[in-house]
């Protein structure tokens, strides 16, 4: 089978993309082209149109599959400096920093992403490429199966509209494009259409995907209904949230308090849909597993597995995307990204904060636990057997489940690996990297990184098996969780009728998974309370999946969170207690301001003299 290398080049200068066809494999994602061969030649028979489904689910993957990175926006997760990607597709680019490769600081984050603005018109491009070419094969109904292409539509569409929702959730109002690019000429004068006529617009996707896709899918990383409905669910409940708390950066934008309501109230609609009608439930029955020992991982939480190649294709998985693994050049960089050099020389460029530690609750009393000490082992002679000592590894006892599964402190282990084999357990111990070390009695060779600055390391997304290089995991990233559905849905239907019991029971189902007792009445008896409830399950359980923040800007909590503007800012510790580093120091309104909307990349301005720049950025 021919291997096309060759692609059509979008040559629009509002988009700058080239569109990579996949390779021609057995796998998923690896298709043949179809974009070398002539229309007149291809998109004849249901596996041509099949091919050009798989291509763009290749193509637009990388649009999402590194989701992580923009949780360097929110107070838990340190993105630093440039993911080094393995090739073009993964659109390394998307996220460059440019401030001097000192990674990605939370007040400065909206003008990190020029190259995403670009990438994601490839990814509208490449969804219409389909788009057209399958309505084509419909009208003439020759040799091909109405029904099949009309799912094969239905994905394209969906993948369409999720671009345009993240289009609009970063920039507001964007230009719109419903079909193929080919010459400059057609972007070069495009305005920037109104936010609520290209909501609409992705309704419309949605809403013919859920018509038109299976119930169930019948290969991981292909869509069925209950993505569609989810992401219909989504973007309305994100449209609600920018009516009621307004987006004043976005100065075209008007909220309307009844299209809030209106729109919570069909969010709530779409997400008890998923919820009830395709027999989905969490990851192994939403039970907690075991969390083994201290210092140990011989047995690890359900919620980890979550996050392993034991998860693809599970229910819990509305959408995610897929990869192929050891030599498909379709793997996932998740432990390169997550995992430090002891780890396949992996170069954790997402690392956690001092600050998650405490939001992991007491499993015996449901509710936070006291704050974490930090103290130097080096100047404070019972810093590691202090109790609440950040640096005591019995200070993490007792904790959310999901704690042990997520990160590691000192004394915690993981498998190392290197040339694609085991190297035995390797303990983190903040500060000594790659150094011989005693606990209980055993030597051990500690986890080599100097990639965080907390005192943690995740253990999320890092596989604890050998076999597969630090970019050649089979791990399908998921893009939507029936989790998040979950507490999507809890959040609708409280901002409009307060705390329902069945919402209730859905936040204390994933609590549960985190071996926690159910929500105390306290924490469910108003609205305030019960939300407060909902927010931190969204911290602890979509912890590092970019998602963090896009709530708080929908919510517009940033200042709270930061405590911003004004004052001398906020400083990020470590566990030993050492000022790490100092964020909105001496702020303004219009730093502020900057953090809810990004900034319109003025090379594209300059390229087309009729798009505005949102307001905080002139």
């Amino acid at each position: 089978m021919k291997k096309y290398t060759s692609t059509i080049r979008i040559i629009a200068a509002l988009t700058g993309m080239v569109m990579l066809g996949g390779s021609c494999t057995k796998h998923l994602l690896d298709q043949d082209s179809t974009m070398e061969v002539g229309d007149n030649v291809y998109w004849k028979t249901d596996a041509d149109a099949t091919a050009g489904i798989m291509g763009a689910y290749a193509d637009v993957r990388p649009l999402f599959d590194r989701d992580y990175y923009f949780d360097g926006q929110g107070e838990y997760v340190r993105t630093r400096g440039t993911s080094t990607v393995k090739d073009d597709l993964q659109h390394g680019g998307a996220y460059v920093v440019t401030t001097g490769g000192t990674g990605y600081s939370p007040s400065g984050f909206g003008q990190q992403f020029d190259a995403m603005y670009k990438y994601l018109y490839g990814g509208v491009n490449r969804a219409n490429y389909v788009i057209e070419n399958v309505n084509k094969m419909i009208a003439t109904g020759s040799n091909v199966s109405v029904p099949k292409l009309e799912r094969i539509l239905g994905e394209a569409r969906l993948l369409r509209g999720m671009v345009y929702f993240r289009l609009i959730s970063m920039w507001g109002d964007v230009p719109y494009l419903n079909h193929v690019v080919t010459d400059n000429s057609e972007v070069l004068t495009l305005s920037r259409m109104p936010i609520a006529q290209i909501k609409d617009s992705i309704m419309a996707d949605f809403t013919y995907a859920f018509d038109k896709l299976p119930a169930k899918s019948d290969q991981v990383g292909r869509a069925a209904k209950p993505a569609a409905l989810a992401f219909r669910g989504k973007l309305q409940l994100f449209w609600a949230c920018w009516n009621k708390n307004g987006w004043p950066e976005l100065s075209t934008f008007k909220p309307n308090g009844s299209a809030a309501t209106a729109a919570y109230l069909a969010a709530a609609e779409d997400f008890k849909h998923v919820i009830n009608d395709f027999g989905l439930d969490l990851f192994r029955g939403g039970a907690p597993g075991n969390v083994g020992k201290m210092g140990r991982a011989d047995t690890l939480p359900n919620y980890y597995y979550l996050f392993t190649p034991a998860a693809n294709g599970d229910g819990e998985m509305i959408m995610s995307f897929a990869h192929g693994g050891t030599g498909t050049f379709q793997g996932e960089e998740l432990m390169r990204d997550f995992a430090g050099r002891s780890h396949e020389g992996s170069q954790c460029w997402v690392s956690p904060r001092y600050e998650i530690a405490d939001r992991y609750q007491s499993t015996v009393t449901g509710d936070f636990a006291p704050k974490m000490i930090p103290l130097n082992p080096s100047t404070v002679a019972d810093a590691r057997t202090r109790l609440n000592s950040a640096v005591n590894p019995n200070s993490y006892a007792n904790r959310d489940y999901r704690m042990k599964a997520s990160i590691m402190w000192d004394n915690e282990v993981c498998v190392g690996m290197a040339s694609l084999k085991s190297t035995g357990w390797v303990p983190f111990i903040y500060k000594t990297w790659a150094q011989p070390i005693v606990i209980d009695g055993e030597t051990f060779l500690s986890y080599n990184t100097d990639g965080t600055n907390s005192g943690y390391v995740f253990r999320k997304f890092v596989r604890n098996y050998a076999g597969q290089g630090r970019s050649d995991g089979d791990y399908a990233f998921p893009v939507m969780r029936l989790a998040d559905v979950y507490l999507m849905y809890a959040e609708a239907t409280n901002e409009v009728n307060g705390p329902q019991a069945d919402a209730i029971a859905l936040v204390n189902r994933i609590r549960n998974r985190g071996n926690l007792p159910p929500l105390a009445g306290s924490k469910t008896g108003d609205k305030v309370s019960f939300f407060a409830a909902i927010e931190q399950e969204r911290i602890v359980e979509l912890y590092g999946e970019g998602q963090r923040p896009f709530d708080i800007r929908r919510w517009r909590t940033l200042e709270k969170n930061w405590n911003p503007p004004g004052g001398a800012g906020v400083w990020r510790i470590d566990t030993w207690g050492a000022q790490q580093q100092r964020y909105f120091q001496n702020s303004t309104d219009r730093d502020m301001a900057q953090c809810y909307i990004f900034k319109i990349p003025q090379s594209e301005r300059d390229r087309n003299p009729n798009l505005t720049q949102n307001t905080p950025w002139m």
